[in-house]
């Protein structure tokens, strides 16, 4: 085995010896050259290449296009040589070696073979990978591959260059990873150190409040201890009095009865035992046991403590996976509008990411208005939640890019249309007025075609234009018939019917094919007292306004009930005369209450959130998708918009007892039932 050292593989010396080995002219040349630099830079004489053989003059330069060692002698013939004056001499010495491996140049290639020796190799056999003289290719590369070694060098040219171009590119990827690493060396080092000062910060508190409560602990035992030395010392001391004065009474009568006379007895006798009988007395009116125990115990649990301690912090040392991280939004994006996203940053098993501190950033591209970028603004709830924030300024189709550490996260970059934002200021005359015999309710099919439940017991359907197209329905009580339809709802192709009159729901194709039908009149469960709307939510849950019983009820798509919002009684949730109905963007329910003149809104699990308004007999409800709501007032003869909030701020006037309300779901284009005036009319909402 041996390195090869033009691509350093170690390979096989193959059978045969070195000769056998591939040409390598490259490899050919080096060795020629590190020969000619041994000799330059040895201490010996070097003989000169151009001189007979014996002669004494040694070489004293190298021409490096001749590859010739010369003389003085030979060297002032080679300069005054106009085929050798240019050519370029280096002494032999160090600086002289130098320059020979920059400035020589390989001499031509001749054939090796026998009598070949004048013919260049000017061919290349490619079925051999040797190149060959112009002999050879006859010889014995005759049935051989044989191209023109200039045409071979120029294919050559072409596949280095492009391997040269290919590891320029990786080269420049290679540099960015470098740098990257080397940023992410730097964070290294300053989350390092960040992370450093909060452990020492965190153990300095502890310190400090184990050192504050030992202070306190102490003190409050001096406190005890001197207390109890206190009470102690002040009853020895009583203690210590009266033993003194029972003392002093029993020596003087001691005294007395030895040495005093009868008389002096008798004078001082009643005296020394009253004062002694005195205090004896005191002494029995008194505990002579210690007032104060010696027991001073301190309870510090230190078991619990210490094991919390024992594992108190936690080093993350992993990071989250852009990769694995996602994105959620609940609102549509519209223009001029804060459009909120929030980003759960996780590992690479897809678990959370329970830490902050990771670089996030939001960023929204149009892709029609010259590539406007909006920047979002980003909180870091430091729970490896993000919220970024974004107020698009152009509508249109944008791409929303989400990175983390500067990559992206899953579903980045996502293509997002954002909506114009609608101006209902502009809402004033109707562009399209279509005539119809009492509309009491309308709704837009994603095809465009109006549906309009009418006062002849029918649903009619004009298309676009405004003509009529079909009719579903006649008056009646049999399946896919009606009496006096107030409220329908379109999915796809299927069509809800609120059959007031019949006092049951129905369920068409959107061309009037009888599917299906629940309810009965009653005030059970499942039963109806004149329902008036029906509408359907993401679930595919019917929700129903039964209006006579004061009361929403909700059903699965097959019209089994599920619960029931009841309006009765009194508080904030009750209401009157539900009508209307509509949902928001969160899935709340928006409920027309007709007999108590305001909104009432509920949760998609019927519990009261709030209310809003004072409409005047509020009838057909409507929501966009920016949360703006529609009323059309039966007994104000307008139809009142709403701002998000439930404040008013526009009002289309100059209707006749208005019943239904619906948008177009393509452009917002708002529909109204015109009762009274015997129409439905068309406004188209500016942008």
């Amino acid at each position: 085995m041996f390195q090869c050292p033009i691509c350093e593989q170690n390979t096989s010396i193959p059978v045969g010896g070195a000769s056998v080995l591939p040409q390598n002219l490259h490899l050919g040349f080096e060795v020629e050259v590190a020969g000619y630099m041994s000799k330059m830079t040895s201490n010996s004489d070097v003989a000169c290449d151009q001189c007979a053989e014996g002669s004494s003059d040694p070489a004293v330069v190298f021409c490096c296009a001749c590859h010739h060692f010369l003389c003085a002698f030979c060297l002032e013939n080679h300069k005054r040589n106009r085929m050798w004056s240019k050519h370029k001499i280096v002494g032999l010495d160090q600086e002289g070696a130098r320059q020979l491996h920059t400035t020589m140049k390989p001499r031509d290639h001749y054939c090796s073979q026998p009598n070949h020796e004048d013919n260049d190799w000017n061919f290349y056999c490619e079925t051999c990978s040797l190149l060959v003289c112009p002999h050879c290719t006859i010889l014995s590369h005759k049935s051989h591959s044989v191209k023109e070694i200039s045409t071979v060098a120029k294919t050559h040219q072409m596949e280095m260059t492009g391997a040269l171009e290919d590891a320029k590119e990786v080269v420049t990827k290679l540099t960015g990873a470098i740098d990257e690493n080397k940023r992410m060396i730097e964070q290294v080092e300053i989350s390092s150190r960040n992370a450093f000062l909060a452990i020492n910060q965190a153990f300095e508190i502890l310190q400090q409040t184990l050192e504050e409560r030992k202070k306190t602990l102490l003190s409050e035992l001096e406190a005890i201890s001197l207390s109890k030395t206190t009470a102690l010392t002040l009853q020895k001391e009583q203690f210590e009095k009266m033993v003194g004065d029972i003392g002093h009474y029993t020596d003087m009568a001691s005294q007395i009865l030895q040495t005093h006379t009868d008389h002096e007895i008798v004078a001082l006798g009643g005296l020394i035992p009253t004062e002694l009988q005195a205090t004896l007395k005191r002494v029995q009116t008194i505990s002579i046991t210690p007032n104060q125990h010696s027991n001073i115990t301190v309870s510090v649990e230190t078991d619990d403590l210490v094991r919390q301690l024992s594992k108190l912090g936690e080093i993350v040392a992993f990071i989250p996976s852009p990769s694995s991280s996602t994105w959620t939004s609940t609102s549509a994006a519209k223009v001029g509008t804060r459009y909120h996203v929030k980003v759960q940053s996780k590992t690479s098993k897809g678990e959370e990411y329970p830490h902050g501190g990771v670089e996030v950033k939001g960023e929204m591209r149009s892709k029609t208005h010259n590539g406007a970028v909006v920047y979002g603004e980003v909180e870091d709830h430091r729970d490896g939640t993000y919220t970024i924030t974004l107020t698009p300024q152009t509508a249109g189709l944008h791409q929303l890019f989400i990175t983390m550490d500067g990559q992206h996260v899953q579903n980045s970059p996502h293509d997002l249309d954002v909506r114009p934002k609608r101006d209902y200021h502009t809402l004033c005359n109707a562009q399209q007025v279509i005539q119809c015999n009492r509309p009491s309710c309308v709704a837009i099919h994603d095809n465009g075609d109006i549906y309009v439940g009418s006062h002849d017991d029918c649903i009619y359907v004009f298309d676009q234009t405004g003509q009529l197209k079909n009719t579903i329905g006649s008056s009646g009580s049999g399946d896919g018939q009606f009496s006096f339809p107030r409220g329908i709802s379109i999915k796809g192709d299927v069509l809800y019917v609120a059959d007031t009159g019949n006092h049951r729901v129905q369920k068409l194709t959107s061309s009037g094919k009888f599917l299906h039908k629940f309810g009965q009149q009653g005030s059970g469960q499942g039963r109806f007292n004149c329902p008036v709307a029906v509408i359907i939510d993401s679930n595919n849950k019917l929700i129903v306004s039964d209006y006579s019983n004061h009361r929403i009820q909700i059903f699965n798509e097959n019209g089994n009930w599920l619960s029931t919002i009841d309006g009765k009684g009194s508080g904030n949730h009750s209401f009157q005369y539900p009508w209307g109905l509509a949902l928001d963007l969160q899935g709340n329910i928006h409920v027309a209450a007709q007999g108590s003149n305001t909104i009432k809104v509920f949760s998609k699990e019927g519990v009261y959130v709030r209310m809003y308004g004072d409409p005047n007999g509020p009838s057909g409800l409507a929501i966009d998708g920016e949360g703006y709501s529609l009323v059309s007032e039966f007994g104000g003869h307008c139809l009142s918009i709403y701002d998000p909030e439930g404040n008013k701020f526009h009002t289309v006037g100059n209707l006749k007892n208005p019943h239904g309300t619906a948008l177009d779901p393509r452009d917002g284009s708002v529909f109204i039932a015109n009762y009274g005036a015997n129409t439905v009319l068309k406004y188209c909402v500016h942008i």
